[in-house]
């Protein structure tokens, strides 16, 4: 994939292919220069020169120096990123003569705009300060090459259908020690300012790791489970490309859900304080929205649709479930009520140690439980917190079995209901809906796998499987 670009300014020039930033010489200097830098930082980013194995504040103006050396060279291979190149330096400059303090790269995020230009392929040479999510919890340096993913049939379906300016489907070409992780987005609330802008006015997802991750997963989980595919459904899967092609649509769809629908007047933001399953039901509600539009869209002829049922199907079922720790794990909730949801209309079975799924009927059923969430969420506006609360337990609950010593379980009776909504948060088990026997299974002989894609990319996986 290349870029062709044309120097400001000279109109008529011919255009040129533009170097990879990451095979330009500046680029290892660069992500050295921030390896060394991230292990000298606390927690919120500033360096403690008094701590023990802190280097002197002259060594790290040095290092400093390096990085900001390096930015300069690598950033006339990215005209559109010039701006915000310019306030990066500046922000990296000021950190320094400031001695080092909390970072504070407000002036470089508000410069950095990749929403606004979504051509296909374009690169991207991004520094921050920042913590990555389900990543690196610290605000360390990171450095991160990437390209857009933003083929003329997204594009199009974003114009007319799916109406998202701030996304950005994004694949990794390299980066930092923060993203050898499970991160897989390039958020900007994650980065180190000294005040939240008034709106974000961009946010990236890396639809090849999404990709990747979930081709090994589901190869697994296929292998393990003896699960038959349809021949289209195992070539998908098979390929790194077309489930890329998958993700990025899934994404972008999933993304403008959570503010599209008949949302309650409390809408389930990640800042408010609620149980656990309000945040599952709500990652779940986009997902089976855009399974919901996939479906649509295979009936029209558009050759992402079926792809994108699957995706949702299998990265939900066999992935999410088994991955983290079972501490109000809402993404695993999620999956475990797909599942049993499925399992119960009988769209999914297991006999005989041996998954079968109904491929006829699966459409159908998935959208009926995404019906039955929007219904919940219909409902809400014109419950009290409280109430509206206890009827999405009553739905989990529905399908999925509640920790036995759950007081939730037992009802409002059981719990001091004079006091606050936000602190009966606290009476929610950890754990309030453990695994089934089928998941406990599952997990013990797919946790090997999925730790195996801590970090993963097109290209490794590639590798992996070549070999």
């Amino acid at each position: 994939m290349t870029e062709i670009l044309v120097q400001a300014g000279t109109e008529g020039a011919v255009p040129s292919v533009a170097e990879r930033v990451v095979d330009h010489p500046a680029w290892p200097v660069l992500k050295e220069a921030v390896e060394e830098i991230r292990p000298w930082q606390s927690k919120d980013g500033s360096l403690d020169f008094a701590a023990e194995g802190a280097p002197s504040k002259a060594v790290a103006e040095l290092a400093v120096d390096r990085v900001i050396s390096a930015v300069e060279q690598l950033s006339p291979l990215l005209p559109h990123d010039a701006a915000y190149h310019r306030a990066l330096v500046a922000d990296l400059r000021r950190w320094a003569d400031d001695g080092f303090q909390v970072p504070d790269f407000l002036d470089s995020l508000l410069a950095f705009q990749p929403a606004a230009d979504r051509r296909d392929g374009l690169q991207h040479l991004v520094v921050f300060p920042m913590y990555t999510q389900n990543g690196n919890p610290d605000r360390n340096l990171e450095a991160v090459v990437l390209r857009m993913v933003w083929p003329e049939w997204l594009a199009e379906l974003e114009r007319t259908r799916y109406d998202n300016p701030l996304f950005c489907g994004i694949t990794f070409e390299d980066f930092t020690a923060g993203y050898d992780t499970n991160s897989a987005v390039l958020f900007p609330e994650t980065i180190a300012v000294r005040e939240a802008p008034e709106r974000f006015s961009w946010g990236g997802i890396f639809c090849d790791r999404e990709a990747a991750r979930f081709r090994r997963v589901t190869a697994a989980a296929v292998d393990i489970l003896g699960l038959e595919l349809p021949d289209d459904i195992r070539d998908m899967v098979g390929d790194q490309d077309r489930c890329q092609q998958a993700f990025v649509l899934w994404d972008m769809v999933h993304d403008r859900t959570h503010s599209h629908g008949d949302l309650p007047f409390d809408p389930f933001m990640i800042k408010q304080r609620q149980p656990f399953w309000m945040y599952g039901l709500e990652e779940l509600r986009c997902d089976l929205t855009a399974f919901k539009e996939a479906v649509k869209l295979e009936a029209e002829g558009n050759r992402h649709g079926r792809d994108v049922q699957y995706a949702v199907l299998f990265d939900r079922m066999f992935r999410f479930p088994v991955t983290g720790d079972r501490t109000r794990n809402y993404d695993g909730l999620g999956g475990q009520l797909l599942f049993a949801y499925l399992h119960k209309h009988d769209v999914v079975r297991w006999t005989d140690n041996k998954l079968t799924i109904d491929w006829e009927r699966a459409p159908q059923v998935t959208n009926q439980l995404c019906g039955e969430i929007e219904d919940l969420y219909r409902a809400g506006i014109d419950r009290p917190k409280l109430v509206h609360w206890f009827a999405a337990y009553d739905l989990v609950s529905t399908y999925l079995a509640p920790h036995p010593g759950s007081r939730w379980a037992k009802g409002p009776e059981a719990l001091d209901t004079s006091l606050p909504p936000r602190k009966l948060v606290d009476e929610v088990l950890p754990d309030e809906f453990p695994l089934s026997m089928f998941y406990e299974a599952l997990s013990k002989k797919l946790k090997n796998v999925i730790a195996s894609t801590k970090g993963i990319t097109a290209s490794a996986d590639a590798e992996k499987v070549a070999a």
